[in-house]
Protein backbone atom coordinates (compact mmCIF):
# COMPACT_ATOMS: atom_id res chain seq x y z
CA UNK A 1 0.00 0.00 0.00
CA UNK A 2 3.26 1.93 0.39
CA UNK A 3 3.59 2.53 -3.33
CA UNK A 4 0.08 3.49 -4.35
CA UNK A 5 0.76 6.09 -1.32
CA UNK A 6 3.67 7.17 -3.37
CA UNK A 7 1.73 7.61 -6.53
CA UNK A 8 -0.77 9.30 -5.07
CA UNK A 9 0.87 11.57 -3.87
CA UNK A 10 3.51 11.92 -7.16
CA UNK A 11 0.16 12.60 -9.61
CA UNK A 12 -1.56 14.89 -7.03
CA UNK A 13 1.39 17.31 -7.02
CA UNK A 14 1.65 16.60 -11.24
CA UNK A 15 -1.66 17.91 -11.45
CA UNK A 16 -1.08 20.87 -8.97
CA UNK A 17 2.00 21.93 -10.60
CA UNK A 18 0.33 21.99 -13.97
CA UNK A 19 -2.97 23.45 -12.92
CA UNK A 20 -1.04 26.20 -10.82
CA UNK A 21 1.20 26.56 -14.06
CA UNK A 22 -1.62 28.02 -15.70
CA UNK A 23 -2.70 30.29 -13.01
CA UNK A 24 0.70 31.10 -10.58
CA UNK A 25 3.00 29.91 -12.53
CA UNK A 26 5.91 31.07 -9.99
CA UNK A 27 3.97 29.06 -7.50
CA UNK A 28 4.58 25.51 -9.64
CA UNK A 29 7.78 25.47 -8.86
CA UNK A 30 7.62 25.49 -4.72
CA UNK A 31 4.32 22.69 -5.67
CA UNK A 32 7.11 20.56 -6.75
CA UNK A 33 9.86 21.28 -4.08
CA UNK A 34 7.46 20.29 -1.10
CA UNK A 35 5.72 17.44 -3.21
CA UNK A 36 9.47 15.56 -3.79
CA UNK A 37 10.30 16.36 -0.01
CA UNK A 38 6.98 14.78 0.76
CA UNK A 39 8.20 12.31 -1.29
CA UNK A 40 11.54 11.84 -0.13
CA UNK A 41 10.75 11.82 3.88
CA UNK A 42 7.85 8.94 3.00
CA UNK A 43 10.56 6.86 0.99
CA UNK A 44 13.51 7.43 3.39
CA UNK A 45 11.18 6.55 6.70
CA UNK A 46 10.32 3.18 5.27
CA UNK A 47 14.24 2.55 5.29
CA UNK A 48 14.51 1.80 8.77
CA UNK A 49 12.38 -1.50 8.16
CA UNK A 50 14.85 -2.94 5.49
CA UNK A 51 17.68 -2.23 7.39
CA UNK A 52 16.29 -4.22 10.45
CA UNK A 53 15.61 -7.19 8.08
CA UNK A 54 19.19 -6.76 6.69
CA UNK A 55 20.66 -6.98 10.32
CA UNK A 56 18.84 -9.78 10.86
CA UNK A 57 20.11 -12.05 7.85
CA UNK A 58 24.15 -10.28 8.73
CA UNK A 59 23.73 -11.92 12.05
CA UNK A 60 22.55 -15.46 11.04
CA UNK A 61 24.66 -15.93 8.02
CA UNK A 62 28.31 -14.62 9.95
CA UNK A 63 29.04 -12.66 7.05
CA UNK A 64 31.55 -9.85 7.64
CA UNK A 65 29.12 -7.08 8.04
CA UNK A 66 32.20 -5.01 6.53
CA UNK A 67 30.98 -6.17 2.99
CA UNK A 68 27.49 -5.34 3.63
CA UNK A 69 28.39 -1.85 4.51
CA UNK A 70 30.07 -1.80 1.24
CA UNK A 71 26.72 -3.05 -0.43
CA UNK A 72 24.66 -0.46 1.61
CA UNK A 73 26.94 2.57 0.25
CA UNK A 74 26.87 1.03 -3.18
CA UNK A 75 23.33 1.11 -3.40
CA UNK A 76 23.20 4.65 -1.85
CA UNK A 77 25.60 6.01 -4.49
CA UNK A 78 23.25 4.57 -7.15
CA UNK A 79 20.39 6.51 -6.17
CA UNK A 80 22.04 9.48 -4.90
CA UNK A 81 23.56 9.42 -9.33
CA UNK A 82 19.95 8.46 -9.98
CA UNK A 83 18.34 11.37 -8.35
CA UNK A 84 21.11 13.56 -9.35
CA UNK A 85 20.53 12.05 -13.07
CA UNK A 86 16.95 13.62 -12.73
CA UNK A 87 17.53 16.83 -11.29
CA UNK A 88 19.93 17.53 -14.28
CA UNK A 89 17.72 15.90 -16.92
CA UNK A 90 14.89 18.43 -15.76
CA UNK A 91 16.34 20.83 -15.83
CA UNK A 92 17.98 20.55 -19.89
CA UNK A 93 21.62 19.80 -18.56
CA UNK A 94 21.22 16.12 -20.20
CA UNK A 95 24.89 15.80 -21.18
CA UNK A 96 26.06 17.04 -17.31
CA UNK A 97 23.48 14.26 -16.31
CA UNK A 98 25.84 11.91 -18.69
CA UNK A 99 28.65 12.28 -16.88
CA UNK A 100 27.22 11.97 -13.82
CA UNK A 101 26.26 8.56 -14.92
CA UNK A 102 29.93 7.82 -16.17
CA UNK A 103 31.21 9.12 -12.38
CA UNK A 104 28.88 7.27 -10.15
CA UNK A 105 29.58 3.83 -12.40
CA UNK A 106 33.21 4.77 -11.64
CA UNK A 107 32.84 4.75 -7.86
CA UNK A 108 30.59 2.30 -7.63
CA UNK A 109 33.36 0.12 -9.30
CA UNK A 110 36.20 1.44 -6.71
CA UNK A 111 33.65 1.08 -3.91
CA UNK A 112 33.19 -2.58 -5.08
CA UNK A 113 37.09 -3.69 -4.90
CA UNK A 114 37.08 -5.47 -0.98
CA UNK A 115 34.10 -7.25 -2.00
CA UNK A 116 35.54 -8.44 -5.76
CA UNK A 117 39.23 -8.98 -3.99
CA UNK A 118 37.02 -11.38 -1.24
CA UNK A 119 35.28 -13.21 -3.63
CA UNK A 120 38.30 -13.75 -5.24
CA UNK A 121 40.23 -14.53 -2.50
CA UNK A 122 37.39 -17.28 -1.88
CA UNK A 123 37.63 -19.31 -4.96
CA UNK A 124 41.42 -19.26 -5.01
CA UNK A 125 40.99 -20.87 -1.25
CA UNK A 126 38.73 -23.42 -2.65
CA UNK A 127 40.71 -24.25 -5.28
CA UNK A 128 43.54 -25.00 -3.35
Amino acid sequence: MEVLKLVGIAIIVCIAAIICKQVRPEFSLYILVIGGVILLYYTLSSFTSIFVVLNKMITKTGIDSDLFKIVFKIIGVGYLIEFGVGVCNDTGNNSIGDKLILGGKVMILLMSLPIISSLFEIVVGILQ
